[in-house]
């Protein structure tokens, strides 16, 4: 691992890890820091589609735009 240095446990374990995967450790590292990009991103765009639609006039704009969603009608059914 060029420019990095881990303890000799830590990178034995990713050995370990990138062998029982198999990968080469520097292609099992990459894949590693891939994923957990797009775990970040998944949970920012989580976080922020969470902030949009608990904000009722962003909701209300979006149905004005694209429609909202259709009225259900409901009608009593004796058991």
């Amino acid at each position: 691992m060029a420019g990095i240095e881990i303890d000799d446990t830590t990178a034995d374990a990713l050995r370990a890890l990138a062998d029982a995967a198999g990968l080469p450790l520097d292609a099992y590292l990459a894949q590693v820091a891939e994923e957990k990009r797009r775990e970040r991103a998944l949970a920012e765009g989580a976080e922020i589609f969470r902030q949009v639609t608990r904000d009722p006039e962003t909701a209300a704009a979006f149905d004005a735009e694209y429609g909202g969603p259709t009225p259900t009608r409901t009608t009593a059914r004796a058991a």
